[in-house]
């Protein structure tokens, strides 16, 4: 699976190649590199290339998968751009949702929490739903302030993609 990473301006295409355990092959551009990647709960990672070690924290910005990483003497923006992220792009760049109260899944995908119910209070930015697709789990937040009037899905059930899932008013 290829992704790309946008470090500021500079954009990179990144592949896994080869992967056992914490000891990974991977392709940055049209180069190889041999790296021991090690991280942590609270989104540190260590790496170990070479014989040079790298400690990176990544610290979640209010986008999904945008993210402040800071090294020893900097910090950088940097954005993961995967299928899910290009698909959203592709999808905002075109025709807007009837209703910007709807949440839909961008793809298809497994709900794994819904951590709100109908008649909850939400704020713009709460996370109203978790979906498990392509091996990661995405975190969907409220577009606004308002209250949850009706949820379509439960905890477990499979989605397709632009599927109904949370209504709020």
């Amino acid at each position: 699976m290829s992704i790309e990473i946008k470090l500021d301006k500079r954009i990179a295409s990144v592949e896994i190649l080869k992967q056992f355990e914490n000891l990974l092959e991977i392709k940055v551009d049209d180069k190889i590199y041999q790296v021991d990647l090690m991280h942590n709960d609270e989104g540190i990672f260590s790496i170990l290339e070479s014989g040079r070690s790298y400690n990176i924290e990544l610290v979640p910005q209010a986008k999904p998968k945008h993210y402040t990483a800071y090294t020893l003497y900097d910090s950088y923006d940097l954005e993961v751009i995967d299928a899910e992220s290009r698909y959203r792009r592709n999808r905002s760049s075109g025709t807007q949702l009837a209703s910007e109260n709807i949440i839909t899944s961008p793809m298809p995908g497994k709900v794994v929490k819904i951590p709100v119910k109908v008649g909850d209070e939400v704020k713009k930015g709460d996370t109203v739903i978790t979906i498990s697709a392509m091996k990661m789990e995405s975190e969907y937040k409220s577009p606004i302030d308002g209250t949850i009037i009706k949820i379509q899905v439960i905890e477990g059930s499979t989605v397709d993609a632009n599927q109904v899932l949370i209504e709020i008013e």
